[in-house]
């Protein structure tokens, strides 16, 4: 079994102890029935793949429910973050996973530099996104964790909040595998905080949490598909991808705010499995000018000389990502500016949200602090972008730091 899909299974258990609770809210519409390479339904091995979050949580099933109030760091950066949703059709593609469903739809939810004071605070995911994941795996309600105080989650994104104006790049951010777009929202607000426009690229069919167009939630058909290749994936996340950038900033666009955007500087950044399609997407994409991969193996390895562009590996410190292991080769492929770091005591969900959620959930952290894993993600990844597509050099990237000791440099 492969890192990506290891950890896509501790990542299902983890979520969904964030949902686990009274069940309450719209269930998940069940997806059509996937084409013969997708659809066989195997005994999961999640739970032998749990992650230090579900250590206490026979314990906790005998302690009085508490309720959860989750909040999200706020941004860091000049500008609030205001945010909507799109809901994107390709006509001209048929949905790889469930061809019989029709053409590939998508949610998309942008985040952009916003006047403070406007708009109003966007919800974290809607009720049958979270009833999505809580229908995916379901535990005991120990954390008393519901969909509805999930999907109030405290984002620090704003609806409708009125646009900063001017050009800004676009970034890209796409999810773990099992992951919906929602676990990198911290990030998404930073980034936007600072000047970027951000499209959180959920890919239907490949988690429980993305509410389309019709109103349906369709649950995960790639799952449970002990067959599928990763690479078969992280092609199929490129094509989202170029779709995306194609209805953001070609001919009639499909976002109101289009105008923000500057097409010249477009960068992806993605964890876990979002990682690497953020490697496939800029070998098959030449208009993203810089990647990022938080802590993802990469499907397939990029080959010499075909990223030239500059490119982030910000990860742990885990057996393939240490001297001589996958990243390394990797390492050797690029051909552009490039950095890597590895976080010492972070753990694959320090780069995400769901590392610090749990914690406000009352379950174990990592050995680094949850808060710590948002700050330095936010941090180094918005230094990177800031040079490779602002050209504003940062001293974070130029070496160690007294004031970041975990993050070390790899090369």
């Amino acid at each position: 079994m492969n890192r990506n899909r290891r950890i896509s299974a501790a990542a299902a258990l983890t979520l969904a102890a964030l949902v686990s609770g009274t069940g309450a809210g719209s269930a998940a519409t069940t997806a059509p029935a996937a084409t013969s390479s997708v659809a066989s339904s195997v005994a999961s091995s999640a739970t032998s793949s749990a992650t230090h979050a579900f250590d206490a949580v026979p314990a906790a099933a005998t302690a009085p429910t508490p309720t959860f109030h989750g909040a999200l760091p706020a941004p860091t950066g000049p500008y609030a973050a205001g945010e909507s949703v799109l809901h994107l059709t390709d006509a001209d593609r048929p949905d790889p996973w469930v061809p019989s469903s029709g053409p590939r739809r998508l949610t998309v939810t942008m985040l952009y530099p916003a006047a403070p004071g406007t708009g109003t605070p966007a919800p974290y995911m809607t009720l049958a996104e979270a009833a999505g994941v809580l229908e995916r795996r379901k535990l005991p309600a120990s954390a008393g964790v519901t969909p509805q105080n999930l999907s109030a989650v405290t984002t620090h994104a704003f609806d409708g909040a009125r646009p900063k104006g001017g050009k800004h790049p676009l970034v890209l951010l796409s999810p773990a595998y099992e992951d919906p777009r929602m676990t990198l929202t911290s990030l998404a607000t930073d980034l936007a905080s600072h000047g970027y426009v951000v499209a959180l690229v959920g890919h239907t069919y490949e988690d429980n949490g993305e509410t389309l167009a019709d109103g349906r939630t369709p649950s995960c058909v790639i799952c449970d598909d002990p067959t599928l290749s990763m690479d078969t994936v992280t092609a199929s996340r490129a094509l989202d991808v170029s779709f995306v950038i194609d209805r953001l900033t070609h001919g009639d666009t499909a976002w109101r705010l289009a105008h923000l955007i500057d097409r010249h500087a477009i960068g992806m950044a993605g964890h876990s499995l979002g990682g690497a399609a953020a490697a496939t997407t800029m070998t098959a994409d030449p208009r993203i000018r810089a990647g990022v991969n938080m802590d993802g193996s990469f499907h397939p390895t990029p080959l010499p000389g075909r990223i030239d562009r500059p490119f982030l590996m910000l990860g742990t410190a885990a057996d393939d990502h240490a001297a001589g292991g996958e990243w390394e080769q990797a390492w050797d492929a690029l051909g552009g500016y490039r950095k890597w770091l590895t976080v010492t005591g972070a753990d694959h969900f320090s780069f995400s949200d769901l590392d610090l959620l749990l914690e406000q959930a009352g379950f174990p952290s990592s050995a680094l602090s949850p808060e710590r894993g948002v700050a330095l993600t936010r941090a180094y990844v918005t230094a990177f972008f800031d040079r490779a597509l602002k050209g504003i050099d940062s001293p974070l990237l130029d070496g160690p730091s007294p004031d970041d000791p975990e993050v070390l440099f790899q090369h």
